[in-house]
């Protein structure tokens, strides 16, 4: 699929009104977090810390940057429950944690965002290769992970069911650090022994969510039993992971699936996200652009930065790197400047996301050397 191109005055009209929603988007959002009646415990807490009122100083998105940057303890530990709002209060709550391989993981109360999320990022997929009332297969984490519920909620939101696996991605990065290998052989082949006998069970498995590693793994036991991607009849991927480079996507599409969609008939849309943040899409990959993967957040749920390594109020120039900066902007979870384990370049607003995006993507260099990236 080729991207979308428009001129540069309905550019600059989008961008516009993109930057409209959004500043009444936070003013909205603002409001809710902080009023008595509706905020959750946590920022009415801190609503006395601060130096200003944000109920009546938070006017559009900028002035968000009146708050302090989100520090990334405040997820550790409980009680969960000074997350939840008082408009919430009463309903049914999930708990989704990230990390965790050393000391206490953070977690996130969730209500109802990752259903939104997904349904809006089931509005961006392409019909001719995830079909309605398809069935997909989740290859990816189990366990208290809000990727799991999240890609069940799309595949049945789209009409179909989902066929998921068994895998602790902790227990993964584990056998990584100990060096045992062998093992971590072994706990693929199990994943990916799930995976094939789903396949072969006469499910019409045709759409998949799968990280780049356990993608690959597929395709190479796959191999091995002397098929192909395409025998298994997914022709829609949506998958995700800092593993997911130009160089990486080019071997895949080349190599595994047997060229470009207009030949092979199966579409692969790289994401990028997490826990705090939901699910930020990518503009179409193609040759043309040299596989380069650019990401947009979900405005204006959702808002990514590039910033300056040193300075995290100041936005880097388009083409520039910089460590990527998050906000959360849901009625569920206010999150204001959390600077991510990422770096990446800046990109210019694209036709359907007329507002910043980040290429590149890759672990900030601040914390490269210790990071292990496990099953993505």
């Amino acid at each position: 699929m080729k991207p979308e191109v428009v001129s540069d005055s309905e550019m600059q009209s989008r961008t516009k009104a993109a930057k409209d929603q959004l500043d009444k988007h936070a003013y909205e959002i603002i409001q809710h977090h902080f009023h008595d009646s509706t905020g959750c415990p946590f920022w009415l807490g801190k609503k006395k810390e601060l130096k200003f009122d944000p109920l009546k100083e938070v006017k559009c998105y900028a002035d968000i940057q009146k708050f302090p940057l989100f520090e990334d303890e405040w997820l550790r530990g409980g009680p969960a429950s000074r997350w939840v709002p008082k408009a919430y209060a009463g309903k049914p709550t999930y708990i989704f944690e990230t990390g965790g391989t050393t000391g206490i993981p953070k977690s996130r109360v969730v209500i109802e965002d990752h259903w939104i999320d997904y349904e809006n990022f089931s509005e961006t997929l392409p019909d001719k290769y995830f079909p309605k009332g398809a069935n997909w297969l989740m290859l990816g984490p189990s366990g208290p992970r809000r990727l799991r519920l999240a890609v069940e909620h799309l595949a049945q939101h789209r009409g179909g069911i989902c066929f998921c696996i068994d895998l602790d991605p902790r227990w993964v990065v584990k056998l990584i650090k100990k060096g045992w290998m062998e093992h971590l052989e072994a706990y693929k082949e199990h994943c990916i022994d799930q995976a094939l006998t789903i396949l072969s069970a006469g499910h019409d498995v045709k759409c998949a969510f799968a990280t780049p590693k356990l993608l690959q793994a597929l395709c190479e036991a796959l191999e091995k039993k002397g098929q192909t991607f395409k025998d298994t009849g997914i022709t829609g991927i949506f998958s995700g992971g800092t593993e997911f480079t130009p160089q990486w996507t080019r071997f895949c599409i080349e190599e595994y699936f047997g060229g470009p969609t207009e030949q092979s008939g199966i579409y692969m849309t790289p994401t990028y996200g997490n826990t705090v943040m939901g699910l930020a899409c990518s503009k179409p990959v193609t040759a043309d652009d040299g596989y380069k993967i650019s990401y947009y957040a979900p405005q204006p749920r959702a808002v990514a930065e590039v910033v300056d390594f040193d300075d995290p109020l100041k936005v880097v120039p388009y083409g520039d790197s910089g460590r990527v900066k998050l906000t959360t902007l849901t009625k569920e979870l206010f999150i204001p400047g959390f600077l991510e384990r990422d770096e990446g370049e800046r990109e210019k607003p694209y036709a359907q996301y007329p507002w910043d995006g980040v290429s590149g993507v890759k672990p900030w260099r601040g914390i490269a050397a210790q990071t292990t990236v496990g099953v993505y």
